[in-house]
C-alpha cells in the first residue's frame, strides 16, 4: 500500500488534483487510513492506466469511465475464459474431446 504522495512520486506526469478526482470519481478504488489514502499494487497499475490514457492518448476525461469499464469488462472476460478452460483441461479425455470438436465444428467463417 502506498500513500497519495508517494504514488505521485512513482507515476510521471500525474499530479495530485487529478489523482484526487479520479479517486472521487470512483475511478480508483483507495482505501482511507489514519494517514490519509492509500492504493494497492493493483490500484496503482490502474492510475499508470490512466495516465497513459489520459496524458498520452488524449483520452478525454468525460470518456475514461466508459473505457475503464470497457476495459474491465474485457479483463473479466478473459478471467472468465481462462477459468473454462481450466475446468475443461481438468476433464477426462474424451470430454476434452468433445469440447475440441465442438469448437471446430463452431468456428465463425472468416471476413464475417
Amino acid at each position: 500500500m502506498k500513500n497519495l504522495e508517494e504514488i505521485i512520486s512513482l507515476v510521471p506526469d500525474l499530479n495530485r488534483e487529478d489523482l484526487e478526482r479520479w479517486i472521487e470519481e470512483a475511478l480508483i478504488e483507495a482505501r482511507q487510513e489514519a494517514g490519509g489514502a492509500t492504493l494497492n499494487d493493483m490500484q496503482i497499475a490502474r492510475v499508470r492506466l490512466i495516465c497513459s490514457l489520459r496524458y498520452d492518448m488524449d483520452v478525454e476525461e468525460e470518456t475514461l469511465p466508459v473505457v475503464l469499464d470497457l476495459l474491465d469488462q474485457l479483463h473479466d472476460a478473459r478471467a472468465r475464459l481462462f477459468s473454462l478452460c481450466q475446468a475443461v483441461l481438468s476433464q477426462h479425455e474424451d470430454v476434452k474431446a468433445a469440447v475440441l470438436e465442438a469448437l471446430s465444428d463452431d468456428k465463425p467463417a472468416r471476413g464475417n
